[in-house]
C-alpha cells in the first residue's frame, strides 16, 4: 500500500500526535497546522471545538486541492476522518460522501498513488458509508475502466448489482439500473468486437452461422441490462445508441424506431438535441421521406437554441461543483446561480430538487459552512455573492453561509445583497415566500 493510502486510511498514533505537536481539545490531529488551529480552537465546549476544527480542516483540504498540493491534502484528510465521530448526526451521516469525494480526487492525482491504493480506499469507504455503497461502487468501476481494467470493473459492477441495504428506495433503484447499464456497456464492448470479427467471415460459412447465433444470444443478455435504464427519464446517449444498434442487428427495426421516438419525443425526458440526431440518422438509413427528415432536423435545431434548456445545464453545473478543485470557480457558481433562479422562476422546482436530493446531506458542510462564509467574504466578494444566492435558494434563510453574508454592511454591495435576500425570500425551495 502506498504512503498516500496510509495517510488517508491509517489510524492516528501517539507518535503521530507527538510529531505534529498539534492536538485540539477534541483530539483532532492536524499535521503542520498549529498556527491555523490556534486561531480556531481557543476554548469553549468540546463539541464546538470539534466542529470548528473539522470545518477548518475541510477548508485546508479544499485549498490544497485547489493548489494541486496532493500530499498536503492527504495529510489533512487523515485528520478529517474524525468527522465520522461527530456528535451531530446530520454531519456524521453526510461525512462518508464528503470523505469519498475528497479522498478519491486526492488518490486520482497523487504521484505516489496507484490502482491498489485506490481500490483499498474505495473498499473501505463502501463499508463506512453503506448508504453510498452503490454510488461509490459505480465510481470505482469507472476508475477501473479508465485504467483499462475491464474484468475488474465488471466484477465490481456485478458485486454492486446484487447489493441490498434495507428497503429499496427510488434513488437506489436508479443507481442499480445505472450499474446494470454500465455492465451492459461492457458487454456491448465485447459484442461489438465480435461483430467486427463476424463482418470478416463468409456468410455462407458454417462458422459464420455459429458466430451469428452466439452474437444474437449475447445481444439479448446485454439488452436486458440496458433496457431498464433507458425507460427512466434522463440523458442516456451511449446506452440508447448501444441498445438500438443491437436491436437493429437482431432485425428488430420497429423496436429500434420506437426506442428512438420515445427518447426524442417523450415529454418525461429532458430536451436533448442528440436524441433527434440519432432518430434522424436512423430514419435516413431507412430512406424515410425527405419531409420527415427535415422536420426532425428542424426540431433538433429549435431545441438546441432554446434558452429554457436548463435541466441538462443544472446537472452539469452541480456535477462540476461536486469536485473540490472547483469550489472557488466563480464561473460555475455564477451560472449555477443564474440557472437556479431562472429554473425556479419557471416553476421547475422538481428539476432543482432532483439534483439537490443527493447533495443535501454533504453540500452544506462542503460549500456553505460558516467558516467558508468568513473566508470567501474576505477573499472574493464577487464569488461570495454568487454562492450566497445559491446557498439561500437551496437551504433557505436559515443557512449559515447566507445568514453571514446577508448581515454584512458593505456600501458597494448593499444593493446586491438586498436583491439576493429578496430573491431567496421569493424563490427558495425551502419555505418559499416566507
Amino acid at each position: 500500500m502506498s504512503d498516500s493510502s496510509e495517510e488517508l486510511i491509517r489510524p492516528t498514533t501517539e507518535d503521530d500526535q507527538r510529531e505534529a505537536r498539534v492536538l485540539s481539545g477534541s483530539g483532532m490531529y492536524f499535521p503542520w497546522l498549529q498556527k491555523h488551529v490556534e486561531t480556531v480552537v481557543t476554548g469553549g465546549k468540546k463539541e464546538k471545538d470539534f466542529a470548528q476544527t473539522t470545518s477548518a480542516c475541510l477548508s485546508f483540504i479544499q485549498e490544497a486541492l485547489l493548489k494541486h498540493q496532493w500530499q498536503q491534502a492527504a495529510e489533512y484528510m487523515h485528520s478529517y476522518f474524525q468527522i465520522l465521530e461527530d456528535s451531530d448526526s446530520d454531519k456524521r451521516q453526510g461525512a462518508p460522501e464528503i470523505i469519498w469525494k475528497l479522498g478519491s480526487e486526492i488518490l486520482y492525482y497523487h504521484p505516489k498513488s496507484n490502482v491498489e491504493t485506490f481500490n483499498t480506499f474505495a473498499d473501505r469507504m463502501k463499508n463506512i458509508g453503506v448508504m453510498n455503497y452503490l454510488k461509490i461502487s459505480l465510481q470505482h468501476a469507472l476508475y477501473l475502466l479508465h485504467h483499462g481494467m475491464l474484468e475488474d470493473a465488471n466484477r465490481n459492477l456485478s458485486q454492486a448489482e446484487t447489493w441490498r441495504y434495507g428497503e429499496k428506495s427510488s434513488s437506489q433503484e436508479v443507481l442499480i439500473n445505472l450499474i446494470q447499464a454500465y455492465k451492459g456497456l461492457l458487454q456491448y464492448y465485447t459484442w461489438s468486437k465480435k461483430k467486427m470479427e463476424l463482418s470478416k467471415l463468409d456468410e455462407d460459412d458454417y462458422v459464420y452461422n455459429t458466430a451469428s447465433q452466439n452474437m444474437l444470444n449475447h445481444s439479448w443478455k446485454t439488452s436486458v441490462n440496458l433496457c431498464a435504464l433507458i425507460q427512466i427519464p434522463g440523458v442516456w446517449d451511449p446506452f440508447v445508441k448501444s441498445y438500438v444498434e443491437m436491436l437493429e442487428f437482431n432485425g428488430d427495426r420497429d423496436g429500434a424506431r420506437e426506442v428512438l421516438n420515445n427518447y426524442a419525443y417523450d415529454e418525461k425526458f429532458p430536451s436533448n438535441p442528440n436524441a433527434h440526431v440519432y432518430l434522424y440518422n436512423f430514419l435516413k438509413k431507412e430512406k424515410a421521406p425527405r419531409e420527415k427528415l427535415i422536420s426532425v432536423l428542424k426540431l433538433c435545431v429549435t431545441i438546441a437554441e432554446k434558452e429554457e434548456h436548463h435541466k441538462l445545464g443544472l446537472e452539469v453545473l452541480f456535477g462540476v461543483l461536486d469536485f473540490a478543485g472547483c469550489t472557488k470557480n466563480i464561473t460555475a457558481w455564477k451560472y449555477l446561480a443564474k440557472y437556479l433562479r431562472q429554473t425556479l422562476m419557471g416553476n421547475n422546482v422538481a428539476w432543482v430538487q432532483e439534483e439537490w436530493s443527493s447533495r443535501k446531506n454533504w453540500w452544506p458542510g462542503f460549500h456553505f459552512s460558516y467558516f467558508w462564509a468568513k473566508s470567501d467574504w474576505k477573499e472574493d466578494k464577487a464569488l461570495v455573492c454568487e454562492k450566497a444566492l445559491v446557498a439561500g435558494l437551496l437551504l433557505g434563510k436559515g443557512c449559515r453561509y447566507f445568514r453571514y453574508i446577508s448581515k454584512q454592511d458593505h456600501q458597494v454591495l448593499r444593493k446586491k445583497i438586498k436583491w439576493i435576500k429578496k430573491s431567496v425570500k421569493k424563490h427558495s425551495i425551502v419555505n418559499p415566500g416566507v
